[in-house]
């Protein structure tokens, strides 16, 4: 009997050491804000002379996780306007003309087929800066900075 218990006690103790760090991680993932109005966040981005980060990302990614995380969420934090828009995802935003279209049609629709790609907005929901694709670089804050500049200048011009 003794056995048996103490069996069931390891097994039931394993079970929670396996399970604990998947807890952990599923609370540890941050995300950037998902747009309901991509028009309207636009606006809200010109008027602090700002242009609109648009992050294109893909679930379990782990470059996503790592430009998500180290990059853009401290520029969300610091005042940058930046969201995310997801790969194979069925929500929907509204476009900057106005038209409603799931996060994957709009990908799809933007040309985007790498896993992250930083897109940078200004008026008229014109691209600004060249894309940030990918997030295997060791530069890749230096990149995202000069993108970040031209598309600030494009901005205020």
């Amino acid at each position: 009997m003794s056995g048996d218990r103490t069996r069931r006690q390891l097994v039931a103790g394993l079970a929670a050491w396996c399970v604990a760090p998947m807890a952990v991680h599923a609370a540890d993932v941050q995300q950037l804000p998902a747009p309901v109005s991509l028009s309207g966040t636009l606006a809200a981005a010109l008027a602090r002379s700002q242009p609109l980060v648009v992050m294109a990302s893909l679930q379990g990614c782990p470059f996503c996780k790592i430009v998500r995380e180290n990059y853009l969420m401290p520029e969300l934090a610091a005042g940058l306007p930046v969201v995310q828009i997801d790969f194979r995802d069925a929500r929907t935003v509204r476009d900057f003309d106005g038209a409603t279209r799931t996060h994957d049609a709009l990908i799809k629709a933007w040309k985007v087929s790498v896993a992250p790609t930083v897109l940078f907005f200004g008026r008229n929901g014109r691209e600004v800066a060249e894309r940030l694709t990918g997030g295997d670089s060791d530069f890749y804050g230096a990149y995202l900075e000069a993108r970040l500049q031209h598309a600030r200048t494009a901005v205020r011009s």
